[in-house]
């Protein structure tokens, strides 16, 4: 740790491994465990900054990937970093570009020195290794900035896993060597695929470095389930217990009780804007796909008891009509209301680990919650 950041376990759920934490950061404390929503363009998708301040977010994140293509992140560093470009004064997270870009690349395309990519946007052929990420997170200047790292695809054979994880492990190298903001943290990323073996290795290599906090990527990518808390249980005895742990793309309420319990600290994804934008709501059943026909007519709210906007002044019969007309209101009442779901639901959990309750919120919770109604992994809730 340096004098910009240091995390601090405040209590330890003593029927589980659930964590209770601080992480101080310049532009403020990160209470956790935490539930960070997604800004991949500079924004939560149809969401103002301050009514995000509202819903109770205290970090948000940045995708370097879409930010370097537009506007650009010698702007954005002439803005005075994504919180002046923004007006978002809370603490801020940049990935590191590595899961979109590799998703445009193709396998021939990826180097030890970096990847070859051709643009969403324009067809261009673009190039990315540690350095470039660094460079581009640096000038971004968000709190916390991910290595450069290989998200490997599930299913994957051993041997690409381990090849990706090593290949991780030297770009994390050279990434802290191109890393120089010091009021700018640098997490590494345990990678390892889906052998516990590769798992345990890479988490002893990746802890090894005396880093602000650690990322467990290349889970929530079509994985079961029970594979992904396989992969968790065989890393955590490994993790620091002095730093902070990020969970990487998990958004659902039912991975959020799992991990924490396993000791995650932090947790992001695209899920609540994402289904939002298409009608479908989030509640303790599951979802709530108001679209359907057969809220026409419900002038219930989307949750009942739910103490956010939407469900505090409108309908799901107003809801489904603006989102039928193709009106965005409709796409926002839905988001806020996802966005409120989700944020109050890590609030109960950090609530519930203060007064060691922790598995009776896991017990009411199940006894609502419609695994069937879940989200698919890697489908809808990426």
């Amino acid at each position: 740790m340096n004098k910009y950041f240091s995390y601090e376990v405040i209590k330890q759920c003593k029927y589980t491994g659930a964590r209770l934490g601080v992480l101080h950061t310049p532009h403020g404390d990160i209470h956790t465990p935490v539930f960070m929503p997604v800004g991949t363009q500079a924004t939560v998708k149809t969401m103002t900054m301050k009514e995000m301040e509202l819903l109770g977010a205290e970090i948000l994140l940045g995708n370097t990937y879409h930010l370097h293509l537009r506007p650009g992140e010698d702007i954005i560093e002439k803005a005075g970093g994504l919180h002046g470009f923004t007006n978002w004064q809370k603490p801020l997270l940049t990935d590191s570009g590595g899961f979109q870009v590799f998703s445009l690349a193709k396998q021939k395309d990826i180097s030890e020195e970096g990847v070859y990519f051709t643009s969403h946007l324009d067809g261009s052929r673009l190039f990315m290794s540690p350095e470039k990420s660094m460079q581009i997170q640096q000038k971004l200047g968000a709190d916390i900035a991910m290595a450069f790292d290989i998200c490997t695809p599930y299913p994957c054979e051993e041997k690409q896993a381990e090849e990706q994880m090593h290949t991780t492990h030297r770009w994390l190298k050279r990434c802290m060597e191109a890393h120089t903001r010091e009021d700018q943290a640098l997490f590494g990323i345990v990678q390892g695929g889906f052998s516990r073996d590769l798992r345990i290795q890479s988490a002893k290599y990746v802890t090894g470095f005396d880093l602000p906090g650690f990322g467990i990527g290349g889970l929530s990518v079509g994985e079961p389930k029970p594979v992904m808390y396989d992969m968790l249980d065989a890393i955590m005895p490994i993790m620091p217990e002095h730093k902070p742990r990020y969970l990487m793309g998990v958004g659902t309420p039912d991975c959020f009780l799992e991990a924490v319990m396993r000791g995650v600290d932090m947790f992001d994804c695209v899920l609540p804007t994402r289904v939002g934008r298409n009608g479908t709501a989030l509640v303790p059943e599951g979802r709530l796909v108001v679209r359907n026909a057969k809220y026409a007519e419900d002038l219930r709210p989307i949750q009942e008891g739910c103490e956010c906007f939407t469900c505090r002044n409108h309908s799901r019969a107003y809801i489904r009509h603006l989102i039928k007309a193709g009106e965005i209101t409709g796409a926002r009442l839905v988001s806020i209301h996802n966005l409120h779901y989700l944020l109050s639901f890590m609030k109960k959990i950090r609530e519930a680990i203060s007064q060691d309750a922790l598995l009776d919120l896991r017990e009411e919770f199940y006894a609502v919650f419609d695994m069937g109604a879940a989200f698919n992994r890697g489908e809808d809730a990426k």
